[in-house]
């Protein structure tokens, strides 16, 4: 009998350490920069002060240390220094262009939610303001801030002026870091724990105005309001305008929310791309589930080869006006105007690869028309020749061009000229009955030639296209690592972050895959960008 009350404690007590354990792992979890993965999407505070139509804004759901412990945490152990100096360069390069230092004057009381946006005058004018929003993690800290922000400045020989604005108090005058040339900048303290910094007084009375007005700033905005829902989760969230990132922005487009959220390794990208009115993705808002699916899948399946770039194309003939001036756009740049032309003529599923070879494109047997296609490919001035090639007849598309120039034949009392043949691309012949057997283009017989010889399947472009999980887009595109550096160098986005963080940053880059679908009077879009990992 003695012994119940000695095993009611020795339970009660180990009942006690489970919880306590409970609790210290659960506590351990929620507070783990790991959790940058699951983190939802809410309104950002400052939205209320952001105008509907401003060029561009940007918030980070992060502060500021928890992005180089979530790349701590992730990188491979030979890189975690190289990754955590990267993401901490990034983020002291960002504050510095606002005439901030992140170590001295900020990560003391940041909390996480940091945002950015770029203001103009007009819709259509280009960005001739910013305005920086900082949490404060207690009132105490953003109210220490903004006193020790003019201090400094102040001591530095700079000119405040106190001010009260729509029942706010105003500070401006003109500061910048030490060593840098100083800017005219303003500053607000919202309910003790926003901390808003502008480009100039103009800019923050700005801000203020439309916080007064639900019809004028963001947080208000159905469209915005509808965007944050569908897309869930994030780490930072980006509202775009076309004056903000000419000319990376797709024809008959007019805006796009997109969310960025870490995935391991690899960096996600959510968007949902405005799209002006009369502008469609295809030729119905929503196409039918998985239109063409085993014609699709069975091109992946009878590819073979080595490929850097790797697309499936669905009805690309069909698309709407900003589809198609991305895949013209595309095409022109990387693999010339022959695989335009195929692409313009095919209204089912079309394969686009690019390896070190050159170029190759797979389609069903009679989709597009060969007819149809000669017809086009003629009157661009294109000569067709069967050849054999592996025991296969296959046609050849040539340019005929003239070696001679004029002036040098008139010279020589030559009357005609002497004419070479250029390459431009050949096709295997569809099979006899062979209704499911895919028909090849290649920019060159070597190309055409690994396909025919059944190599290996290029597996790891495969597995990004899988990952993406998207089978009903129209486009899916993956691309290996070194393509995929060249395509962020050249784009401008990336280039200010580099710029920023004073060193490249795509040089960790491993690869990218995307994908494109319509929704109605939008796109959606979904990327994955790979990092070492």
């Amino acid at each position: 009998m003695k012994a119940r009350p000695f095993l009611a404690v020795v339970l009660a007590s180990l009942m006690a350490l489970l919880a306590i354990a409970g609790t210290a792992w659960w506590w351990v979890l929620a507070h783990s920069p790991l959790q940058l993965q699951h983190q939802s999407l809410a309104m950002p505070l400052a939205a209320r002060f952001v105008p509907r139509q401003a060029p561009l804004s940007l918030f980070v759901f992060s502060d500021g240390r928890q992005l180089e412990g979530y790349a701590r945490a992730v990188a491979p152990s030979r890189q975690r220094r190289q990754a955590v100096a990267a993401v901490a360069a990034l983020r002291d390069g960002a504050f510095a262009a606002a005439g901030l230092d992140y170590a001295s004057e900020l990560a003391g009381w940041l909390a996480p939610e940091t945002g950015l946006a770029l203001l103009a005058d007009s819709a259509d004018a280009p960005p001739n303001g910013w305005l920086l929003s900082l949490r404060s993690r207690d009132p105490e800290g953003a109210r220490r801030f903004v006193q020790r922000f003019w201090q400094t400045r102040s001591l530095a020989g700079t000119d405040l002026q106190v001010s009260s604005y729509r029942g706010m108090g105003l500070i401006s005058g003109r500061g910048g870091l030490v060593g840098q040339p100083s800017q005219p900048l303003a500053t607000a303290l919202i309910n003790d724990d926003l901390v808003l910094i502008a480009s100039g007084r103009g800019v923050l009375e700005q801000a203020l105005d439309v916080s007064q007005i639900d019809e004028l700033n963001q947080a208000a905005n159905p469209a915005f309001q509808a965007s944050l829902r569908e897309l869930g989760q994030g780490v930072a969230l980006i509202s775009a305008r076309p004056q903000a990132l000419e000319p990376w922005f797709w024809p008959g487009t007019t805006g796009v929310v997109a969310a960025l959220r870490p995935e391991g390794a690899t960096l996600t990208v959510e968007a949902r791309i405005e799209l002006a009115d009369g502008a469609t993705a295809g030729p119905a808002a929503t196409p039918p589930a998985t239109p063409d699916g085993p014609a699709a899948a069975g091109l992946l399946q009878a590819y073979r080869g080595d490929a850097d770039s790797l697309a499936l194309l669905q009805s690309p003939a069909d698309w709407g006006l900003p589809l198609q001036a991305l895949l013209q756009r595309v095409l022109a740049a990387e693999s010339g105007s022959m695989p335009a032309l195929v692409a313009a003529a095919d209204h089912g599923p079309l394969l686009w690869a690019q390896g070190p070879l050159g170029w190759q494109l797979g389609s069903p047997a009679h989709n597009p028309d060969p007819e149809q296609l000669q017809d086009t490919l003629r009157a661009a001035g294109l000569v067709e020749a069967p050849l054999q090639l592996q025991g296969q007849t296959v046609q050849v598309w040539t340019r005929l061009a003239a070696i001679t120039p004029a002036a040098v034949r008139k010279q020589r009392g030559d009357s005609d000229p002497s004419l070479q043949a250029t390459l431009l691309g050949a096709h295997t012949l569809p099979a006899a009955g062979g209704a499911d057997t895919p028909v090849w283009w290649a920019q060159t017989l070597a190309v055409l030639a690994e396909q025919l010889q059944q190599r290996q399947p290029p597996r790891q472009r495969l597995n990004q296209l899988e990952a993406l999980a998207a089978p009903q887009a129209l486009l899916r595109w993956a691309v290996a690592g070194a393509p995929a550096r060249e395509l962020l160098q050249q784009w401008q986005p990336w280039q200010l972050l580099s710029g920023l963080a004073g060193q490249p940053l795509g040089e960790a880059a491993q690869g990218l895959a995307l994908a494109v679908e319509p929704d109605g009077g939008q796109l959606l879009l979904k990327a994955r960008l790979q990092f070492d990992g």
